[in-house]
Order: structure tokens, then sequence, then C-alpha cells
């Protein structure tokens, strides 16, 4: 066990999906005392802009600042590896690592090998309209030898109405919208779906969902774990 290793928690997107990414770090490292969990840095960072807004607008540059000078911080902070519980923002991880020294633990790139090693083939994308038009799952997809499918507009505002109107606003999130979101994913013949937005792994702590499912976040609070030379729990 690396006792020198500090993870990076570079959050606030939204905040209940950074406590919520902590509760999955927690659940997942195998330990029975205080002093055998992961030390951590979580920044809370309510105030950075909204990801989907600035991407479709093209006006990132404050967005991009915000998110490099939280980098800084938490390097600043001695973390030796980075955690970023907001699936939209991986819009910038390759140019925020090559401004950070501290390693980023990509959650999308991460997500994509876990289902190539589970041997799927035709994942469906559930995120945010940033997401979802930036091709970001779609390429590490890609990359992997997988199909990813997104939803038909009809079934997308539906997954952005969980998100902004029910998730961000402190609601549990609809399981009637959900339901119908599930139907038109499998019915795309998709042989998994990710939840590629960390409100939606939220969701999922509210309606436990089926292992057809992936949750990205999950994904990521496991690689955090390892990352920093912990052992994770078996579950």
């Amino acid at each position: 066990m690396k006792k020198e290793a500090k993870l990076g928690v570079l959050g606030g997107m939204g905040p209940q999906a950074t406590q919520v990414f902590y509760q999955f770090v927690l659940d997942r490292t195998d330990a029975a005392r205080d002093q055998e969990h992961v030390p951590a840095v979580i920044l809370s960072d309510t105030g950075i802009p909204d990801r989907t807004a600035a991407i479709l607008s093209g006006d990132t540059g404050a967005l991009y600042q915000r998110l490099l000078e939280d980098g800084k911080t938490l390097e600043q902070c001695g973390c030796t590896a980075l955690a970023i519980p907001c699936n939209t923002s991986h819009y910038f991880a390759d140019r925020l690592q090559g401004e950070l020294n501290v390693p980023i633990i990509h959650m999308l790139r991460e997500t994509a090998a876990a289902l190539a090693r589970q041997g799927k083939k035709r994942p469906g994308i559930l995120g945010t309209d940033g997401t979802i038009q930036t091709g970001l799952y779609q390429k590490e997809c890609a990359a992997v030898g997988l199909e990813a499918v997104s939803p038909g507009p009809d079934t997308q505002k539906l997954v952005m109405s969980i998100i902004y109107d029910e998730i961000k606003q402190g609601e549990t999130g609809s399981r009637e919208k959900f339901a119908k979101i599930d139907k038109a994913i499998r019915r795309m013949g998709c042989d998994c779906a990710i939840l590629a937005c960390t409100e939606l792994s939220v969701f999922s702590t509210y309606h436990p969902l089926p292992s057809f499912y992936l949750d990205a976040m999950m994904v990521l609070a496991e690689r955090a774990v390892e990352a920093c030379g912990y052992p994770l729990r078996t579950i």
C-alpha cells in the first residue's frame, strides 16, 4: 500500500455527485479502519460554469481556466492522482493533463475499457447534450472496438430532464421517465448502457438499476482506489 498516495477530487459538478463519488471510493476500498482508507483532498468548486452550456456555445475559456486552476490547487496539495467526477468536463481532460504533472484518471477511457473487458459491443450512452454532441464516449468506445449509440432526440430530452430538472434540483428523479429511456435504449439493440452523467449516478443510488447499466462514476471510484495503491473491496 502506498502510504504517500493522495487522491485529489476536482468536484462540484454537481456537488451531490461529488459526495456520492467519495462514498463510492469509501465503499470500494477494502478497509477495516480509518487508517486503511485512501487519503483525499476534495475540492467541490460549485462556481465552475455549466459544462454543457459552455461547450455547446463555444465559450469555454472561463470554464477551462477554472478547471486548470482547481487542478493546480490539488497538485499543490500533494495529490498523486486526480479524479474528476463529471463526464462532460472530460472534453478538456487531455488538454488539462498537458498542463498538470499529476495524472488524471480518465473516467470515459476507463469505462470504455471496462466494457471491452466484459465483452460488450454496443453500449448506449446516457449523458448530457454536451457529452453526446461532442462524441466523447463515441471516440473512447471506438478506440476499443465498441459501437457507442446515443439516444434519439425525444429520449435525450428525457435524459436531460432527469439530470437538470430533477437531480440537480435536489429531487430523486423520475422512475417513469427512466423506464421510457430504458425501453428506447434496448430497442436500439444495445447490449449495455453507460450512466455517462454523474447526476445519473446519483439517480442510481435512489433507484438501483440492473447490471445492464455500467456506472462510469463507479468505474472512476474503483480506478481511483487502485491508482492510489489501495485494495478494492469485492462487492
